[in-house]
């Protein structure tokens, strides 16, 4: 039997309290962030910020080592992150090349190591001095291909109606390694304004038998298109999906600027509702003091669209932006993260998650944030939050002010977490707390827990039988806090299969699934 404490996390949880937070970094003023976790190995994250910032993690989110990306194409904002078939992470960003023009191409960096080291990059897009703004990915797990769409503006923040914005698309089939040409989906252009009539919010989506899926928002609404051979060709026409009444560049109180631009997503599990097409976004229909979190889904390759339906569940008169949305692949949930002023009069701000088990017919809301936290309109907060998730486990990102400082956020949450419940777990229950990562796991197990209050435990290993294959912890008295166990199945010769730990806290006991794999 082995069983070691990680004494650095645990330094850092106390120092939290308990607390499920996770301040990633508050150096350089961070914002804008994108956060991808490695579904093959879930203790593998990368997030980033503006402008040329990101962050690794080795240990599901619970610790994080800062970084500066460079390249000589240059590193200018919009950061996503993606990761694709082969556990290869990447970072595609805006340009500002030394001999170009400001944004004037789509760049992708690609690490083999999870973050230690970038290539200089490729890039997608250069079309003489017009300027390409917020790209994102979606990548095929069935072939690997890397599908990019985005926006091209003739020139940026021009309102000569000579002056138009298109949405763009290309695809790489080598890694990154190389893109094919930029080729124009939308038929209805958009202005170079930057605002309601600019074309915008492309959010890339694959569907289960290599279909390709985009929605953007412009001056028809939510207009949604689509290509059933790998991106070759599209419709004719654009399909309607929503109005967006009153557009998607909005005002909040105390943000700089706001949007409601549409993610785009697909079911891709082996669930009820595979094959669904969902789009998120947010907008003012209900008055520029009730802004919403909003879903429609199409069932059909999305010829015809339901909804919108309301994802937020509080009354009317609050103010909820800036959603993001990402599909759990392992069972089709979906789990959104947005701001939040349901519990405030003010400015103040909460950070909430939803989760919908039924392709988005209800919705569980839960406050994720400890403390709201007070933006400043003079302090630019970026342009999205973002999140990931895969099987169970989730992994939000949002940036916040605090004492005139911007910083970015984790919040560390599994499905099993999600109650009705719109507050974080209360730090006076004595029930018992168990998480175990990564999940399944080949190598080493994470097993980690909370006590309230001094308390005798238990925790042991059972297999799907329910017989104790491993005494993790026997009758053993500790105080107040939160501690992690390292559980290493191949050196105790357990072999794989499904098993369960359970934690005994006075009696009381909670059990969570474990799945040990071999590869």
């Amino acid at each position: 039997m082995r069983i070691t404490f990680l004494l650095s996390v645990m330094s850092i949880s106390f120092q939290l309290g308990i607390s499920q937070n996770v301040m990633i970094s508050n150096q350089g003023s961070p914002e804008e962030p994108s956060i991808m976790m490695d579904p093959q190995h879930p203790n593998v994250l990368i997030a980033a910020a503006n402008i040329n910032k990101y962050y690794t993690s080795q240990d599901t989110g619970r610790t994080w080592t800062p970084h500066s990306l460079q390249s000589s194409h240059g590193v200018w904002g919009d950061p996503a992150i993606a990761v694709d078939i082969h556990s290869n992470f990447y970072f595609f960003h805006l340009s500002n090349p030394p001999s170009g023009n400001w944004i004037d191409r789509i760049v992708c960096q690609k690490t083999t190591d999870n973050g230690e080291t970038w290539n200089d990059g490729s890039y997608t897009g250069l079309n003489g001095t017009k300027a390409q703004d917020k790209q994102w990915f979606a990548i095929d797990p069935n072939d690997n291909t890397i599908y990019l769409t985005w926006t091209q503006f003739d020139i940026y923040g021009s309102a000569s109606p000579l002056d138009s914005s298109i949405i763009l698309f290309s695809k790489s089939t080598d890694e990154g390694e190389s893109w094919s040409p930029a080729i124009r989906l939308n038929k209805v252009s958009g202005d170079c304004i930057d605002s309601d009539n600019t074309v915008e919010g492309a959010v890339p989506a694959v569907g289960p038998n290599d279909e390709v899926y985009v929605a953007w928002a412009g001056p028809e609404g939510i207009v949604f298109d689509r290509s059933l051979d790998k991106g070759t060709t599209w419709l004719d026409e654009e399909i309607h999906v929503d109005p967006m009444p009153t557009g998607w560049d909005y005002a909040i109180p105390g943000i700089y600027r706001a949007n409601g631009l549409p993610i785009t997503a697909c079911d891709l599990s082996n669930g009820p509702n595979r094959g669904t097409i969902y789009i998120n976004w947010s907008d003012q229909r209900n008055g520029g003091e009730d802004t919403d979190i909003f879903l429609a889904k199409s069932t059909d390759g999305g010829n015809t669209w339901n909804g919108p339906v309301r994802v937020n569940d509080d009354g009317p008169g609050k103010q909820q932006f800036f959603t993001w949305m990402a599909i759990d692949q392992a069972t089709g949930y979906l789990y959104f993260v947005f701001y939040d002023r349901r519990d405030h009069n003010g400015d103040s701000t909460d950070v909430y998650m939803a989760l919908s088990k039924d392709g988005g017919e209800t919705f569980i809301n839960r406050r994720i944030s400890e403390s709201p936290f007070l933006p400043n309109s003079g302090v630019f907060f970026g342009d999205y939050n973002n999140i990931t998730v895969h099987n169970g486990i989730a992994r939000p990102i949002w940036t916040r002010l605090e004492n005139g400082d911007l910083s970015i956020w984790t919040h560390l949450i599994n499905e099993e977490d999600f109650s009705t419940s719109t507050s974080p777990e209360s730090n006076t229950s004595n029930a018992p707390d168990l998480e175990n990562y990564p999940n399944p796991a080949d190598e080493m197990v994470y097993v980690s827990y909370k006590l309230h209050e001094r308390s005798t435990i238990n925790l042991s290993l059972l297999d799907a039988k329910g017989k104790v294959v491993h005494r993790i912890i026997k009758n053993e008295k500790r105080g107040y806090g939160k501690y992690i166990e390292k559980v290493d199945p191949l050196k105790l010769g357990i072999p794989p299969g499904i098993y369960f730990l359970q934690l005994e806290v006075d009696g009381t006991v909670k059990t969570v699934k474990q799945v040990i794999v071999r590869t």
